[in-house]
């Protein structure tokens, strides 16, 4: 027989709930890490673990010391694979955001280029509706891109 008990932590409140429904709780993380304190030793410890400021040898002597938990082989083990999991996740979303600011930087550039061609072909006398025609952009958009690089007011 398996069952859940109250057992408060830090403070006292009175669970309304059913005992024997698994429930989560939140630990809100700081970004410093605070002084060891008994009293929020729970989200202190979490907070070490979790801290992306500490490296894993920094991570290991704070739970070994400041929380007196024994660190054997595989729990040594399973921090440093936890530690290099969130680095790859960093790593990945680090090559996500150059992918996208790759595809990002040649859509502006193309954009650019292709308003400096509008801007050459206005230059060289060309009408509006002209380069419409051989850019496949309407007439409206051409004359933005005229009036956005100061060419004129009214076209």
């Amino acid at each position: 027989h398996i069952h859940l008990t109250k057992e408060d932590l830090i403070g006292s409140y009175e669970w309304k709930g059913n005992l024997d429904l698994l429930n989560i709780i939140m630990i809100g993380l700081a970004k410093e890490l605070p002084e060891h304190d008994e009293t929020y030793e729970l989200a202190s410890s979490v907070g070490s673990i979790m801290s992306r400021e500490l490296t894993v040898d920094e991570k290991l002597d704070i739970i070994g010391n400041e929380y007196d938990i024994p660190l054997e082989e595989n729990f040594r083990k399973d921090m440093s694979t936890m530690c290099n999991l969130s680095q790859g996740v960093k790593e990945e979303g680090i090559a996500i955001g150059r992918r996208e600011g790759l595809e990002e930087g040649r859509r502006e550039g193309y954009a650019e280029g292709e308003a400096g061609l509008i801007m050459t072909m206005y230059k060289n006398g060309l009408l509006p509706e002209q380069i419409a025609s051989a850019t496949d952009k309407t007439v409206e958009e051409i004359k933005t891109i005229i009036q956005g690089k100061g060419i004129f007011d009214e076209i």
